[in-house]
């Protein structure tokens, strides 16, 4: 696991190529295997591979979400606000178990954040997505996962790197 977390970095580049079936299918497990918090599963996952909705997603934020139109996936991984106090948790545990099984099959992905950005001055992001896929109200998005398979190549982060002041002591 420590060798899956050295190598994983933001991929924003992808190949013009499809990923597996068998694959997603095995991110969607992980999906669903996720951690929660009391085990109330309130998240729910939408596996995106058509092109015009990843095109129409990538819009999502003033910046930062453009590259997902070059994404063979994107998961939209959002949660019914009325089924946990921890949703948010519970999401953004998720997302990350996404990412690191992508990483542990050869994918690259990058982290889309949703909840509390901006569209446009006058739309939030999560609304956006909501009226794209057309979700009900209740139903809060967390982030979008982007996944393909990496046309671009970042070293990992050197244990030099690490910023070791963020480790505290009680003692």
């Amino acid at each position: 696991m420590l060798d899956i977390l050295r190598k994983r970095r933001s991929i924003r580049k992808y190949k013009d190529k499809e990923i597996e079936p068998a694959l997603i299918e095995l991110l969607k497990e992980a999906a669903l295997r996720s951690p929660t918090s009391r085990n109330f599963r309130p998240w729910r996952f939408l596996f995106i591979t058509d092109r015009a909705k990843l095109e129409a997603l990538s819009q999502a934020k003033i910046s930062g979400s453009r590259f997902l139109k070059g994404a063979s996936l994107g998961v939209v991984v959002c949660a019914d606000e009325n089924e946990s106090d921890v949703w948010i948790e519970d999401c953004s545990i998720a997302s990350i178990i996404l990412q690191l099984t992508g990483q542990s099959m050869g994918l690259g992905s990058c982290w889309i954040q949703i909840r509390l950005r901006k569209h446009s001055d006058s739309q939030t992001s999560e609304d956006y997505v909501r009226g794209v896929l057309g979700l009900p109200e209740n139903m809060k998005v967390e982030s979008i996962i982007s996944f393909g398979y990496p046309d671009e190549e970042k070293p990992p982060i050197s244990k030099a790197q690490l910023e070791h002041n963020k480790i505290l002591s009680t003692e």
